[in-house]
Parts: C-alpha cells; structure tokens; sequence
C-alpha cells in the first residue's frame, strides 16, 4: 500500500449497507470495529478533551434537545461572551487534568462580526498553552471561517444531529443545508471538522444509518466525529422521550467506527449516565475520545476521579497528541 492514509477510506455508503451493520450480531459488530480501530489507533489511548460554554444561553435556535435555546425555560440564564483570560484560565486548570484538546461553545445562531475579534484572541491564549483548539460558534460566514484559520484555530465544531430525513423534528430554524455551507467555510479556510450527531432523539435506526451516511458521504471524513447520547433537560421539547438501549448506542459508535476509520469517534454528551461497563464497550467499539471535566455546556459530566478509576480499571491512558494516521 502506497498510501495508507486512503487505505478503506469510503465515501459511497448506501443507508441499506448501514443498516445491516448495525444488524450483524453484537460480537461481529464490535470484533469487526475493534479490528478497524487497531489498524490506525492505540487501542489503549483515549483523548482527553474539555468543553467550556464560553457564552452561555439565549440561543435563537429551536433545537429540540438544547437548554440554552431561549424559548425554552429550562433555567439556563443567557450571559455575555467570557473575558478571554477567563477562558485562558479554565483552559489552563484543563490542561492540568488532562485534557489535551479544548472546545469551548458559544449559544449562538451565528457567529456575528463584531465578536470575532475577542474569539480571536480567545484561539490564541488557547493555542499558546499548547493545546488542541475546537470552536462551535453557530454559522460562520466564509471571511470568518479564515479569520478563525489565521487565529490557529484546529478544528470547528458543528454537527448534523441526525438524519436528513429526521432533521425537520428536532430543528427548524435553519436547514440542513446551512450546516454544509458552514462545514464547507471551515474546509476552505483550512480547519480540520469536528462533526457528528445525537442519538435517543426518538429517531429510528434508520436515522441513525442515515446520520452516518451523511457523515461518512462527505468529501472529507470529518476528523472528530462527536456521538452524544441526548441528555434529556426538563423544559425542552424532548424531555420525555424514550430512553435509547445503551447497546444501541454503542451499536451506533461501532458503525461509527468502521464507516470513518481513521476519524477520532468521541463518547460526548450523555457518559453522565453511562454504566462503566457501557463506557468500556464504547472504548471496545473504537471511541477513543471523551469530554472530561464537571461539566459539559449546561450538563453534568462525570469528574476527573471517576474518569481516573475507569481508566485504571480499563488499563486506558490519555493520548498525548492527536495523530491522524
């Protein structure tokens, strides 16, 4: 092989294909998972990223899962963008447990021109401790995606959700299409995407088949691709829904796995309620990055001595650097 790095990499998924590997029996899933995963990863290393809300609540969105949309009164008070040694600060306290990679996120519809150059700056205090940056701002048009570019930002944040067909459930106010436009910005300005989904939604396995057609169909696999399990937050749209099967879940990751084999498939939101055991089957079906740190955005997240005694138990050790194979 000449180049390994496109060894297997496909672009031409078909929804039935998916759906049967979501099909196979468990144990062939997660062999056939595990097998991909050995070839371009440590199967024992798992990155350590910490997400910061950077500006929190008051989102003009509808997304049905999100406490910081501001139709929603799920007691999440709407602040002003953080001072940017705040955010240096809590960068710096992450790094110190851990954490090699930092994402913060803005509730925010769109990425408004006014506020780009405090983000600027916010990438570069960052970048300068000598961590991984990851921004979610909403929509960014393409001047800003290469102010962020030149800033040194590493990755951009923004998921698809769910499947094109479910995506008129969960949200309204901005199609799926806006979501490519500003994942195309980011490819154009040179960033890496971090681009994935939420599962437990009240879709059907074929949505979850479709969301990851729709990722692996890219041009470009995205090069984190964040599976979170939906937190359910009282007050929004989906508080409710029926609880996803935990083996779903992890069904959802090793198809992650398989479809994009040299991506970074992270276990976000939702490890809060996850079982030990469900963590350690995640790990097993090729997710080796995790948000650690109390909290993720608005939401609980286990703390770092509960993450340190999984770890220890699992023989698991935080990745130095992210290394795309």
């Amino acid at each position: 092989m000449d180049n390994p790095s496109a060894l297997d990499l496909r672009h031409d998924w078909s929804v039935a294909e998916v759906e049967a590997l979501f099909a196979l029996p468990f144990n062939d899933l997660i062999f056939r998972a595990q097998s991909v995963h050995r070839q371009r990863f440590d199967a024992n290393e798992v990155q350590m990223s910490t997400l910061l809300s950077i500006k929190t609540g008051g989102c003009a969105e509808d997304c049905a899962y999100c406490p910081q949309a501001a139709q929603y009164q799920t007691g999440v008070e709407a602040d002003k963008l953080m001072q940017v040694q705040a955010v240096v600060a809590a960068a710096k306290a992450a790094k110190e447990g851990g954490a090699s990679r930092y994402c913060m996120g803005a509730a925010w519809r769109e990425l408004k021109d006014r506020d780009v150059d405090a983000i600027c700056d916010i990438v570069k205090g960052v970048k300068d401790l000598g961590l991984e940056t990851c921004m979610t701002l909403g929509m960014l048009t393409e001047p800003q995606a290469g102010r962020l570019a030149e800033a040194g930002l590493d990755y951009y944040n923004h998921n698809i959700d769910t499947s094109p067909e479910y995506y008129g459930e969960i949200i309204t106010t901005r199609t799926m299409q806006d979501r490519f436009e500003t994942l195309q910005h980011v490819r154009d300005a040179g960033m890496k995407v971090c681009c994935g989904g939420i599962v437990g939604l009240g879709e059907g396995r074929r949505d979850r088949a479709g969301m990851l057609v729709t990722l692996a169909n890219m041009a470009e696999h995205p090069e984190s691709v964040p599976i979170n399990m939906l937190v359910q937050v009282k007050g929004t749209p989906l508080h409710g829904t029926a609880q996803l099967d935990p083996l779903e879940f992890v069904r959802t990751i090793a198809v992650a796995r398989i479809m994009m084999p040299a991506s970074m498939v992270r276990l976000s939101a939702g490890r809060e309620t996850m079982s030990d055991e469900v963590q350690a089957l995640s790990f097993l079906a090729g997710a080796n990055s995790i948000f650690c740190g109390p909290k993720l955005l608005t939401t609980a997240n286990p703390t770092q001595p509960k993450d340190e005694a999984l770890f220890d138990k699992l023989g698991l050790k935080p990745m130095a650097h992210t290394h795309h194979a």
